[in-house]
């Protein structure tokens, strides 16, 4: 597969939600990569990844100074917030443990290579008064303050005016998700980023394709956008990932 970006799109960050599968071999990777050259082969081919690692333990500064001497300039990574704040604590009295995780990343955002900080919620996580309260009180931490922040809500109660005043109020991104369960509605809550997660199984067409990068681009011309597709033993989301980027490329 030769390179895609010679030309990457301007604020437009596309990938998948990890890289170290042996098993995208050889339709994504080529027959002969090593595991150890995953990452710079993936960062030849797309622009971004979201970093799932996180969801159960922290990184140490020296894996994250090899994922950056890995990738070029340009690739962003974002991580999902660790599970004791989302699904254990469920976001209750979790100031230490952001702390924690931001600073944990602190290489990353040294280097100027990070991306979006994730907070995916738990599918029976509901919105009440008490669980906006959680968000509104996380959303002021201010170990937040400098970093992109997205929301992903997986329960549909969340989807209302009072939630999205509350991630406005702090300039934070309403996740767009897509699976065959549930589909967030198209709402951009922050001035400055965007960000997507497109899980559908089966993957996209490639008309489909064009389609979401056609919308993906007209976002890019006044913030930044975040896409990931969805990862699994199988490379489709990793080819789709490829091929919405050429897409976005001849726009």
């Amino acid at each position: 597969m030769d390179s895609l970006l010679k030309n990457p799109p301007a604020a437009l960050y596309v990938g998948t939600s990890g890289w170290a599968y042996p098993t995208w071999k050889p339709d994504f990777y080529p027959p002969k990569t090593q595991a150890t050259k995953f990452l710079a082969y993936y960062a030849s081919q797309l622009t971004s990844v979201e970093v799932n690692y996180t969801f159960r333990a922290l990184p140490t500064a020296k894996q994250l100074e090899g994922w950056i001497a890995a990738t070029p300039d340009h690739f962003r990574f974002s991580f999902k917030a660790p599970q004791r704040i989302t699904h254990f604590s469920r976001l209750r009295d979790c100031e230490a443990a952001v702390d924690q995780f931001v600073a944990s990343l602190e290489p990353v955002y040294t280097a100027g290579r990070l991306g979006l900080l994730l907070f995916q919620l738990p599918p029976n996580f509901k919105a009440d008064d008490d669980t906006k309260a959680r968000i509104a009180t996380l959303l002021r931490t201010r170990s937040l303050d400098a970093h992109r922040i997205a929301f992903e809500f997986r329960h549909e109660s969340w989807f209302g005016d009072s939630v999205y005043t509350i991630l406005r109020d702090h300039n934070a991104a309403l996740c767009v998700a897509e699976s065959d369960d549930l589909v967030t509605p198209e709402v951009h809550t922050s001035t400055t980023h965007s960000a997507f997660r497109l899980r559908r199984n089966g993957g996209y067409t490639q008309p489909e394709l064009e389609a979401i990068a056609a919308r993906l681009v007209a976002l890019a011309a006044t913030r930044e956008v975040f896409a990931y597709l969805k990862h699994e033993d199988e490379p489709t989301g990793a080819l789709n990932a490829a091929a919405l980027l050429a897409a976005a490329g001849k726009r």
